[in-house]
């Protein structure tokens, strides 16, 4: 397949290297020429072109844009209804794409996160779920989202990620303090996080912690106490009304 990637973004790279080694020809945005450059050095299939230009020679197309800059960047460029383009931006709707690329086809829009570089990342998807899964599947999960207002949610409950992964940073410090090895120590905790969620559901994994006077039920309870749960309710809410 014949792929396009305006704009080459942190997220825009990643997808790049998502998709290399598939024996697609991959022509990437000279807007970011250092970005650019560095994807044309390390992946062989990618090659750099002006905006027009990747148009005219793909099948697919990526925008890497920030949603605010988008019309201003896409404008001048001549779409044609053999285009397919899949959008990277949070910021704008299925619909609002397809108003900006006209008469192409907005397929997608597609919030990956950096690990799609590597695989076994999850992408969130509105639109054209078939078409991301033959570019990213089995090697990453698409997760269909049938409406605006459920990409809205994903969006807002997925920042749950941060908070997190501040969590595991602080309990690694604190336990970094205490033992000889702080880098195992970190090591071992995102280990013990990332293995147990993907192996279990929350609620069965919850149940088997739920040891009385356990070291995870106490100090769950804990932070319950202090106002963990209301906290994450609240910063949901607030994303979401934003």
């Amino acid at each position: 397949m014949k792929i396009g990637v305006i704009g080459t973004g942190t997220i825009a790279s990643a997808v790049v290297h998502g998709l290399a080694g598939q024996g697609h020809g991959i022509l990437v945005s000279e807007r970011s020429a250092d970005k650019a450059a560095e994807l044309a050095a390390r992946i062989e299939e990618v090659n750099i072109a002006d905006n027009q230009s990747i148009l005219n020679a793909s099948d697919v197309v990526f925008l890497g844009l920030m949603a605010e800059h988008a019309a201003e960047v896409l404008q001048p460029l001549s779409f044609d209804a053999d285009h397919r383009i899949v959008s990277l931006m949070a910021g704008a709707s299925l619909d609002q794409v397809q108003h900006m690329v006209g008469p192409a086809k907005a397929e997608a829009v597609m919030i990956p996160f950096p690990g799609i570089a590597q695989g076994g990342s999850p992408i969130m998807v509105r639109g054209n779920a078939a078409l991301i899964r033959d570019l990213f599947a089995p090697a990453n999960s698409v997760f269909d989202l049938k409406t605006d207002a459920e990409l809205a949610a994903y969006l807002c409950a997925q920042a749950v990620l941060s908070p997190a992964a501040k969590m595991v940073n602080g309990a690694a410090g604190w336990l970094g303090e205490r033992v000889a090895d702080p880098q195992q120590a970190e090591d071992f905790l995102r280990v013990l996080v990332g293995s147990s969620l993907l192996a279990s559901e929350t609620g069965p994994l919850l149940e088997a912690l739920d040891t009385p006077g356990g070291y995870n039920a106490r100090l769950r309870d804990h932070m319950v106490d202090q106002g963990m749960a209301a906290a994450l309710m609240a910063g949901l809410d607030n994303l979401s009304e934003t």
